[in-house]
């Protein structure tokens, strides 16, 4: 069986963490930083930015993955995964700007809020299933 959106979603999510991982490979190379961020702040920030993604991607893609599998509502999942998705990048994005920054803050709001709503109603749906 083919999970449209979860492949979809992976995919992007493979991207999003291809570009976070180039980001700090250019910072490490122009910056000669083998190890750690070296002092430097960007190098931490991207370091982090990338490391964040890495956190919460796969329990992104674990809960989509059940839900749609369980026949959850596309046109929803759908929209929760733009918002993923978009967070996704807002966040690094912020990383490197002066806090308070609403791209950093918004984007890991909007990822907390999806992650519960994703929680949520897969702890919901088993039971909410006739058996």
């Amino acid at each position: 069986m083919v999970l449209p959106i979860t492949t979809t979603m992976a995919g992007s999510a493979t991207i999003i963490n291809l570009w976070l991982a180039f980001r700090a490979s250019q910072m490490r190379i122009a910056g000669k930083i083998s190890i750690g961020d070296g002092g430097n702040p960007r190098m931490l920030a991207r370091s982090r930015a990338h490391a964040n993604f890495v956190e919460y991607a796969p329990f992104f893609l674990i809960l989509l993955g059940l839900i749609e599998y369980a026949r959850g509502p596309e046109s929803w999942l759908w929209g929760v995964s733009a918002l993923f998705m978009a967070a996704r990048i807002a966040h690094p994005l912020g990383m490197e700007r002066p806090a308070p920054n609403p791209l950093r803050g918004g984007g890991i709001l909007v990822t907390w809020v999806v992650l519960l709503i994703l929680a949520g109603y897969a702890l919901y749906l088993p039971y909410a299933m006739p058996r």
